[in-house]
């Protein structure tokens, strides 16, 4: 049985909101995977009791499926964001795609480390696993229509749209380690960029 002080509640309740308990949530992930989400050891990282915690969410599940929830809006958002456009040749647009997604490893490695750890998460919740399904889905299906607009043969397109996505996810994969340098960021997208883009 929980029991929170409502002195607690009321004294902890304007010095975080719900959002610093994501937050906090997302790195905890990011730096050692969902086991690493323990209620306890993030509040004393943010400097309060866990009655802060039980402010905002009802126990440790509710937590994990709020911030997979925001990740996953994030990334359909950023999605939607990618230049696109029919003034666009179909390369220079899979190019762009490609960059985008480059920038996203390189540049927020963090969101990187926690997509291996959502990855590793999926293997023993069938929940995540659909939610981490549904983001695949809208990558390959906005990778698919790219690809259509290169290749006319639908097959084709999706198998290429498909070994992009493996190749970026790999890619991710290797510029998250700490001793990813600038000069394997270039290597790896001139040669998905040169297989899979220029040779079609």
């Amino acid at each position: 049985m929980k029991v929170v002080s409502t002195k607690k509640k009321g004294a902890e309740a304007p010095r975080l909101n719900r959002d610093d308990w994501l937050n906090a949530t997302f790195d905890a992930a990011a730096e050692g995977g969902f086991d690493n989400v323990r209620v306890l050891a993030i509040a004393e990282k943010l400097g309060v009791t866990r009655g802060s915690f039980y402010w905002h969410f009802t126990d440790h599940a509710d937590l994990v499926s709020a911030v997979l929830t925001r990740w996953r809006d994030r990334e359909v958002a950023l999605l939607d964001s990618l230049p696109t456009g029919p003034e666009l040749a179909p390369k220079v647009e899979l190019e762009q795609l490609l960059d985008s997604a480059m920038a996203h490893a390189s540049e927020d490695i963090k969101n990187i480390r926690f997509e291996l750890a959502l990855r590793g998460l999926a293997r023993r919740d069938p929940l995540v696993e659909q939610l981490l399904q549904d983001v695949d889905s809208a990558r390959l299906h906005l990778f698919e229509q790219k690809f259509r607009r290169l290749i006319m043969d639908p097959t084709m397109a999706a198998e290429l749209a498909a070994l992009f996505y493996l190749a970026v996810v790999g890619s991710h994969q290797a510029l998250s380690r700490p001793s990813t340098t600038p000069r394997l960021k270039d290597y790896l997208r001139k040669i998905i960029a040169e297989h899979l883009i220029h040779r079609q």
